[in-house]
């Protein structure tokens, strides 16, 4: 496999001018159709493809929106839903979000050798790669589960790329001796979609059989690219420990999520009491929009004019998973109907965003 870096050359449509929205209908037509579209690029690393979308605006005076998805999804599937909701329009049109697929997790990808083997810190240095071939300064990187943790190792060896991290069900922490034990009993009592479904989903949620978890599972067990799927999963569970402190934690803000007993919310908190408190956030927001919205604002790319006010009574806790129909669950959703993008519940811990 070659491994020639390609230039993802991206060039700036109409400057933004400082605390103005884009309020054209031309610009609003624009961003949609770039949204609904997007543009698909395949990036070659020394460690595979990665397939990358770009939607949103084209500026590059801004940090691009980095994002990687969980075991089980893509990036379609994990983030669509999130950046279709109306709240999210003024994220769209005002930065580049960049979805990035792990190899052969993509649609239509072609079948990895089997032999192949691939360590999930692996995957931390091809969105380095990537990092490299545009046009970026810095980035914001969005993560869940595997997703979070590769971009957590990026961040961590790449302090000055990284303006930001939205930590969605991070587990930071290699698996111990009963963890490995677990697993290999499970991969021979269990088929890989109900691995997978147990990285997901809580027991409670396995048990009842929700519509969620039954779309969930379909969507797994049918999936063409399964045996690349299994690949990621066993690169996953091989992860190393991320190994930081309060003292050498992240150079930027952080905004931590989980879900009410989700499979990793003891591993997330533990990750919560090594960051620093003054620049990390381990919140329950009513919605996940307003809350990421804020997290942006936070680092002065949004007028304050452009935000809207957190609702008190909206306390749902927020799901850990992604959930792909917009029904509400307590797993890894980040469409959540019309209720502006819910995100996982976090634990009693964490504190409520209300304004």
């Amino acid at each position: 496999m070659t491994t020639e870096m390609q230039e993802i050359a991206i060039t700036e449509d109409k400057p933004l001018l400082t605390g103005q929205a884009d309020t054209t209908k031309d610009a609003e037509l624009a961003a949609r159709i770039l949204l609904d579209q997007g543009q698909e690029h395949s990036v070659e690393t020394p460690h595979g493809v990665l397939h990358v979308t770009l939607h949103g605006t084209r500026t590059t005076r801004r940090p691009a929106i980095l994002t990687f998805h969980d075991v089980g999804l893509d990036s379609k599937s994990c983030f669509s839903p999130l950046f279709k909701f109306e709240e999210m329009q003024e994220i769209v049109k005002n930065f580049t979000l960049i979805h990035i697929d792990a190899p052969g997790q993509e649609e239509g990808a072609a079948a990895y050798p089997q032999q192949l083997t691939l360590c999930a810190h692996v995957y931390a240095v091809g969105v380095n790669n990537l990092y490299r071939s545009v046009s970026f300064r810095t980035v914001i990187g969005v993560g869940v589960g595997a997703g979070a943790y590769i971009l957590a190792r990026f961040a961590l060896t790449n302090p000055d790329a990284v303006e930001g991290l939205v930590l969605i069900n991070i587990d930071t922490n290699a698996r111990g001796w009963i963890d490995w034990a677990a697993q290999k009993l499970s991969s021979v009592t269990s088929s890989l979609t109900e691995q997978i479904l147990c990285h997901l989903f809580s027991q409670e949620e396995l048990s009842s059989s929700t519509d969620l978890v039954q779309s969930y599972r379909e969507r797994i067990s049918k999936a063409p690219n399964l045996s690349n799927m299994e690949l990621l999963w066993k690169s996953y569970n091989s992860r190393r420990d991320l190994i930081f402190d309060r003292n050498s934690a992240f150079k930027c803000p952080v905004m931590l999520v989980v879900g009410d007993h989700a499979p990793y919310e003891d591993a997330a908190v533990e990750c919560n009491s090594k960051m620093d408190p003054t620049t990390t956030s381990f919140l329950k927001p009513a919605k996940l929009t307003e809350a990421f919205k804020y997290f942006i604002q936070g680092m002065g790319y949004m007028a304050s004019s452009c935000m809207t006010r957190l609702s008190r009574s909206r306390t749902t806790s927020l799901s850990s998973s992604y959930s792909m129909d917009g029904s509400r669950s307590r797993s890894r959703t980040l469409s959540q109907g019309s209720q502006g993008g819910q995100m996982p519940p976090s634990p009693s811990q964490t504190m409520e965003v209300s304004c």
